[in-house]
């Protein structure tokens, strides 16, 4: 018994001389292999990275050609989108196919420019006209065949209608309902049940371009609008303005329709009614409207110029027209007759009217 105890302790004794002295040295050889294990995978890691970044370069370079590619196709289609705007701002929906093709669009050259290369002068309105009324000289002519929507200046023939008709200047006419533009919905500051003179509103129809007051005008014919619609259409057969159509008096339509010679003829006759001479260049005029003043301004700001004679204006705007001016004014000791349809921008027409002036100028002071 004693020596199987003997044993025992031996057998203990032995394991712990060996837990002290040989699983010490164990150890960092189990570490060594565990951490060279763990180095190997970082190494295969990083290997495996090397050769992934030495692929993306190749995507890269890749996506960078085609990079430009894409670019220029945006750019391109960039640059085609103006000439498709242009394509359909020349396919401008008219109510006559002659007077949609007969407007070309103005052009967009520096605004400095007031001759082209040629010596010939340079205008943005797509149709413009200028004619010495003495001799009946045309002195410049930009789409002169073209049969177009006039808007406003339509007034000039309504007042030459109201005019001749010889009805009683100082009789009150009312705005109604049926003066308020129910077509394009345009302002007026004529409130319905305003009472106004024939000659207020004749005023007010040349001088503002006020639609409502137009537009009673021709109520109050003999025959209302029917009967006063003939006869404007009447008038301008017998001035023998072969391309003119009118359908109501104000110019809102875009069927109201003229070429740059008629308009000329219409210019011409105007002028020999002081009352339009008057109404047209006036700059402004005060009106009771519900028993409040209201001030009314010239839509020609060129009249208000002392460098300018003119002795008749109209301007007139519909988005089918474009912005128009007519004028008769007197440059260089000329009468002459001005037209300019169809102008892009609220100063275009305008700055055309003072290119045409200094042009005339010149070419008088060549002579």
């Amino acid at each position: 018994m004693a020596r199987i105890r003997n044993r025992i302790l031996s057998i203990s004794l032995l394991c712990a001389l060996t837990a002290t002295f040989i699983l010490p040295a164990a150890v960092p050889v189990a570490h060594a292999a565990t951490s060279s294990a763990s180095q190997a995978k970082q190494a295969k890691k990083a290997a495996s990275g090397k050769a992934r970044s030495s692929k993306k370069p190749a995507k890269v370079a890749k996506s960078s050609k085609t990079a430009p590619a894409k670019s220029s196709k945006v750019a391109s289609a960039k640059k085609a989108k103006p000439v498709a705007a242009g394509k359909k701002r020349a396919a401008k929906p008219v109510a006559h196919k002659e007077a949609a093709a007969g407007i070309q669009r103005a052009s967009y050259g520096p605004a400095s420019s007031l001759e082209l290369d040629d010596g010939h002068l340079a205008v943005r309105s797509s149709v413009a006209f200028v004619q010495d009324l003495a001799s009946s000289d045309v002195l410049f002519a930009k789409n002169e065949n073209t049969v177009a929507p006039i808007a406003s200046i339509t007034k000039l023939m309504t007042a030459l209608v109201v005019i001749e008709a010889g009805q009683p200047l100082d009789e009150e006419l009312e705005i109604t309902s049926e003066d308020i533009d129910t077509h394009k919905f345009t302002h007026s500051r004529l409130a319905v049940g305003t009472r106004l003179s024939r000659a207020d509103m004749l005023h007010l129809a040349l001088m503002s371009s006020e639609n409502r007051a137009a537009n009673a005008l021709g109520r109050h014919y003999p025959g209302g609008l029917p009967a006063f619609v003939q006869a404007m259409n009447a008038k301008a057969a017998a001035l023998g303005m072969q391309d003119t159509r009118y359908v109501e008096p104000t110019g809102l339509s875009s069927e109201n329709v003229s070429s740059p010679r008629d308009l000329a003829v219409l210019v011409r006759e105007a002028a020999r009614h002081p009352l339009i001479r008057h109404y047209t260049t006036d700059t402004e005029y005060v009106v009771e409207v519900k028993g409040r003043p209201q001030t009314f301004r010239n839509t020609n700001r060129l009249v208000a110029r002392p460098d300018w004679d003119i002795s008749v204006s109209k301007t007139g705007f519909i988005n089918e027209a474009g912005r128009c001016l007519v004028m008769l004014a007197t440059i260089g000791g000329r009468d002459l007759a001005i037209v300019l349809l169809d102008s892009v921008g609220s100063l275009t027409r305008t700055a055309d009217a003072q290119r045409i002036r200094q042009w005339v100028q010149r070419e008088i002071g060549a002579m």
